[in-house]
């Protein structure tokens, strides 16, 4: 469905992660998150799990946990989606960054988002337009490689929507971005799997108006 100018503009948006995920809100309340995630990693360690070690994993995960918080707050992330629950005994080296809203302007005067969107798509290789809760957006995915002089680290698969906040004025966008760590010689329908999952999880988008 298009955007309109008379439509009520949201306040907010749900998303339903998989199972086995938490939210980490990245404005207020992240240090509360982290280590509400942390006790229930270290709740369900195994029971032969030395004692003694129960602290510096404790640690090593609130080390890792602030690492990932600094580069999506980095990115101007709102809320991160991590997975707390390993995936049939393996841990999913992937996340979902949900970033604030941004302002673009308009391609031409009382053009709308769609204007934007069609131009960004130009722009963007494979990307293409999807609906999300009667809102058109526009999806592109990507394999990024390695490359420290960029401040890319690991290879991985990036899947980004982006999407018009409705009635918003001037023009806003929010950007949701799913990456998925890219092992050497891995399979690549694991990671077709991976973004099958997001995709799904992006069906979940709706508007909030409360």
């Amino acid at each position: 469905m298009s955007i309109t100018e008379n439509r009520r503009s949201p306040n907010g948006f749900n998303l339903v992660p998989p199972p086995g995920w938490d939210a980490i809100p990245l404005r207020t309340g992240t240090r509360e998150a982290i280590d509400h995630i942390i006790r229930k990693a270290v709740a369900q360690l195994p029971a032969g799990f030395p004692k003694d070690d129960i602290p510096k994993a404790r640690l090593k995960l609130n080390q890792e946990f602030k690492k990932v918080v600094r580069r999506a707050r980095a990115k101007g992330g709102m809320t991160l989606y991590l997975p707390t629950e390993r995936f049939h005994g393996v841990p999913l080296p992937v996340s979902i960054v949900a970033a604030a809203p941004i302002e673009i302007p308009r391609v031409r005067p009382q053009s709308g988002p769609e204007a934007v969107l069609a131009a960004l798509a130009s722009m963007t290789p494979d990307a293409e337009t999807r609906e999300l809760d009667d809102t058109a957006a526009l999806r592109s995915e990507r394999d990024v490689t390695a490359d420290v002089a960029q401040g890319v680290d690991v290879a991985h698969r990036r899947v980004e929507y982006f999407v018009p906040v409705p009635g918003s004025c001037p023009d806003q966008y929010l950007t949701f971005s799913f990456s998925a760590l890219i092992a050497p010689e891995s399979d690549p329908a694991f990671y077709d799997t991976l973004v099958e999952l997001f995709d799904a999880v992006m069906g979940t988008f709706r508007w909030s108006y409360a």
